[in-house]
């Protein structure tokens, strides 16, 4: 009798952990496209946008969106957007790198766009550069919000590492925009949604020895005001380049000036962390920032 009761539980134990993995499975799904890799999520080199469209032509050079639309996108809608700018130092990089976010976020309802800017290996330019086309990039949006189906008061903003930094620099009181443009329109996003940015630009922070005779007008921790939109930023622990303490005093500036900033540091992550072990993570609290603000429905 003992010997069929243990087989009954063992039994049980079983349809228990199945159970648990498949809600684990249902989780996930929701996380990442239906075709998937081996590590669960879609290969970047599979994921195509819905159209690339140029936004700036300068000195011969051309920058474009890859604008990833929702399947029932028309011309007339009033959806929701956001702009990513990928990281490289702003050195090199690409496109590319947040086609996985634009397609989740395309498939929750939003226009997600990853946006090209100049770097300096292909360009030759410097951060003022890069700094100007992220600018440049949600004009553009704002600026013909109409014909890609946009609410032009409900665009995001969004990057990595240097991508985060002039994703921030967007949203805080930096110098240097292109000129030229019509300034009656905003570059400034309405939410921001940064991955290990570069918040600090001082001779203690990143990439001082690149903008020194300027930093204080680049570096967005320096450049906070009341009107910096609320944003949400993920961290590493163990980020080299990206220094916690710098972070920790950009959350107490926002708090200053009675702005939102809602801050995740994960442990025993390194620079980068959000594209590779924490990336389900991430996508599912962007989302729910997102969704807190009526970004995503």
């Amino acid at each position: 009798m003992k010997k069929y009761f243990l087989i009954i539980a063992v039994f049980s134990f079983v349809i228990s952990l199945m159970a648990c993995s498949n809600s684990q499975e249902s989780v996930e799904s929701q996380l990442v496209p239906k075709s998937k890799t081996k590590n669960g999520s879609k290969a970047i080199d599979e994921i195509v946008p819905t159209k690339i469209i140029e936004y700036k032509n300068i000195n011969g050079i051309s920058l474009s969106l890859h604008v990833f639309n929702p399947e029932d996108h028309k011309n007339s809608d009033n959806r929701p957007a956001i702009v990513f700018f990928h990281g490289g130092g702003w050195n090199g990089g690409a496109p590319s790198h947040f086609y996985r976010q634009s397609q989740y976020l395309a498939n929750k309802g939003m226009v997600a766009i990853s946006a090209q800017y100049r770097v300096n290996k292909q360009h030759g330019t410097s951060p003022i550069e890069s700094v100007k086309d992220a600018k440049s990039a949600i004009r553009w949006v704002r600026t013909h919000a109409q014909e890609l189906g946009i609410n032009p008061d409900m665009i995001a903003a969004g990057g990595g590492s240097a991508g985060g930094h002039i994703a921030a620099a967007t949203g805080t009181a930096t110098s240097f925009q292109e000129e030229g443009e019509d300034t009656s329109i905003s570059y400034r996003p309405d939410a921001l949604v940064l991955f290990n940015p570069v918040f600090d630009n001082s001779p203690t922070g990143y990439g001082y020895d690149r903008v020194k005779a300027y930093w204080q007008q680049i570096s967005p921790l320096h450049n906070i005001t009341k009107d910096t939109p609320p944003m949400i930023g993920f961290f590493g622990e163990l980020d080299t380049a990206i220094k916690l303490p710098a972070v920790y005093q950009f959350k107490q500036q926002m708090q200053q000036v009675g702005a939102s900033f809602e801050l995740h540091v994960y442990d025993k992550q390194p620079h980068g962390f959000f594209n590779q072990a924490k990336y389900a993570e991430t996508v599912l609290a962007m989302h729910n920032f997102l969704k807190k603000r009526g970004f995503i429905q």
